[in-house]
């Protein structure tokens, strides 16, 4: 059944999900400001615990306003109730089928070819990675502000800059560029969390 409804506006913040972090889900979508997004991956979980991770996460969305997209066929990502897809590089053909079905469309870039593909698939963001090194990829080289602006350009729609990201980063990067890029994180809401755990078990201990 096609949505009746159009697709939520891209957030410009956004939490990528990982299976190596060690914090829970909800506690990490809970750090996040109003309005921000999350990409579920998780692909290694069996399909009924990765959609109740996914509905845990909707539900922890409709209290904070987050947009959640699933990466998967948009078949799937309409099906399990996220509001887009995160349509990964081999599936970009099925660009035509997310936006019949009203869903938000983004889709990682690493180099100017997938940048042309996310313009034709006419994705609302394009994930351009890794503008900084990562733990995610350790050893891959880093974009650079230059090389990731290029690849903005050519994208289409709104350029969001993941690999090694930070507020502060992100911040630097909107004054360099100007062109309303949105920035999204791993590592940086982990760290957000581990510091909250601390003071909250700090102001635990009794004086």
């Amino acid at each position: 059944m096609v949505r009746r409804h159009p697709p939520p506006a891209l957030p410009r913040i956004w939490l990528f999900s990982d299976e190596r972090l060690g914090a829970g889900w909800a506690a990490l979508a809970v750090l996040l400001p109003p309005g921000s997004g999350i990409v579920l991956r998780h692909d290694s979980l069996a399909p009924g615990a990765r959609w109740r991770l996914l509905r845990r996460l909707m539900r922890t969305a409709q209290v904070r306003r987050l947009t959640v997209l699933l990466a998967a066929s948009p078949a799937l990502a309409r099906r399990w109730g996220a509001d887009g897809v995160h349509l990964r590089q081999p599936l970009a053909h099925r660009a035509v089928e997310a936006h019949r079905l009203g869903l938000l469309l983004t889709m990682p870039v690493h180099d100017a070819r997938e940048a042309r593909r996310a313009r034709r698939a006419g994705a609302a963001g394009a994930f351009i990675s890794p503008l900084h090194p990562t733990r995610s990829h350790p050893g891959a080289p880093a974009l650079g502000h230059a090389a990731w602006l290029r690849l903005a350009r050519q994208a289409g729609g709104r350029p969001i800059a993941l690999g090694g990201m930070t507020a502060a980063r992100a911040r630097a990067l909107d004054r360099a560029s100007r062109i309303g890029a949105g920035w999204a994180a791993i590592d940086a809401w982990e760290e957000k969390a581990a510091r909250r755990r601390t003071r909250q078990k700090r102001n635990a201990v009794p004086t």
